[in-house]
């Protein structure tokens, strides 16, 4: 199948997500779209964007109009950004790679997982482009270390340091259908490691979590000021909920925090992240940046997203889609269907770049 018929009759991620619930396993579908528990957390998400209008301006002219914006003095092209998923290999053979390809083509910024299924070196080399690499904290201080020396080496330009899963969620619709890695998919960036590590493991019957080593070696702030001041990179904690977190990262020296609960994976009856934007942004007070992730389907959302006082917004699941049905094209594709609807957004509501937009965008139903 060429890559246009391929494409054909895919026009906004809803799409994709329909088609790659037609390509995939039904396990791996599981394991790529599930939400923690009853799925509370992972509606309220797209909810939260549904219910929040903009309220746009008319007859304004837009003359030399973009979507760029500058973040820790690099400059990017627009706000849209590839949050970190694990296991892209089992979306597409070519995997992160394809990933990687894509984000360079379309100049997005791609957060790349600890767990992806290809090492963090190979990601790098696949195609130039802007990268993040984001960090599962380890108990041993040495492997942090040395995942951030590798991250420094192969141009790795930020660090996501992920805080709000310390341990898996309970996943049930994953459960249900048995899903478990293949034998040839695993954490290939840990495998150096193995000995210093520890795997998750079944807890036996009458067995506490709370006694797992997940739990009692799980990180704290002393932990996040430790990573900012081994690496000359900025270090943003991502899986930030509440504003009083917030106001503790940038005290532990966080260069930016990113609104998340984990495309509601985790944690199930937790708010949505557009609900809580607005309370860490003014938490944080503009002294770092405010990125989140969460529910985005459309360009409006990324628009709300953005009045709310977000400075970019990172997409997870729909990445997976485009990979599972086109690889590196259909991710490109969803990428480009995303920023075209956030320019369309833009023009629409009489506004030329992303320093134009603020809450006076949004209809809260007592605007005055």
């Amino acid at each position: 199948m060429s890559q246009e018929a391929s494409l054909q009759g895919l026009s906004c991620l809803a799409d994709y997500a329909q088609r790659a619930g037609d390509v995939l396993p039904a396990a791996t579908w599981a394991y790529v779209t599930a939400g923690a528990a009853d799925g509370i957390t992972q509606r309220r998400n797209e909810a939260a964007f549904e219910q929040l209008m903009l309220w746009p301006r008319v007859l304004r002219r837009i003359p030399k109009g973009n979507t760029e914006l500058e973040l820790f003095g690099k400059r990017y092209a627009h706000p849209i950004f590839i949050a970190p998923t694990a296991f892209h290999a089992l979306a597409h053979a070519d995997a992160e790679r394809a990933t990687a390809i894509a984000a360079a083509a379309l100049q997005a910024v791609y957060v790349v997982s600890t767990q992806a299924s290809v090492s963090l070196e190979d990601v790098a080399a696949a195609a130039p482009g802007p990268r993040w690499f984001q960090l599962y904290w380890q108990a041993d201080k040495d492997v942090n270390l040395d995942l951030l020396r590798r991250a420094e080496a192969a141009g790795y330009e930020a660090i996501v340091m992920t805080v709000d899963a310390p341990i898996q969620g309970s996943r049930n619709a994953e459960q249900r259908h048995g899903f478990s890695l293949p034998a040839n998919i695993k954490p290939v960036n840990l495998l150096p490691y193995a000995d210093k590590l520890h795997t998750p493991g079944v807890l036996e019957a009458g067995q506490s979590l709370f006694q797992h080593p997940l739990v009692t070696q799980m990180a704290n702030w002393d932990d996040v000021a430790w990573l900012a001041k081994h690496t000359p990179l900025p270090v943003l904690v991502k899986g930030i909920l509440h504003p009083a977190d917030a106001q503790l990262a940038v005290q532990a020296g966080a260069a930016g925090v990113i609104v998340s609960n984990h495309g509601g994976r985790v944690l199930d009856s937790v708010p949505a992240t557009l609900d809580v934007l607005p309370l860490v942004v003014a938490a944080v007070g503009g002294h770092v940046p405010v990125l989140v992730d969460g529910g985005i389907q459309r360009g409006t959302d990324v628009l709300k997203a953005l009045a709310l006082g977000a400075k970019a917004v990172l997409i997870g699941r729909p990445v997976l889609h485009g990979l599972a049905v086109a690889g590196a094209t259909g991710v490109a594709h969803i990428l480009h269907l995303l920023r075209t609807e956030l320019e369309s957004s833009m023009v629409l509501s009489g506004v030329g770049s992303l320093e134009d937009i603020d809450a006076s965008l949004l209809w809260q139903g007592n605007n005055t």
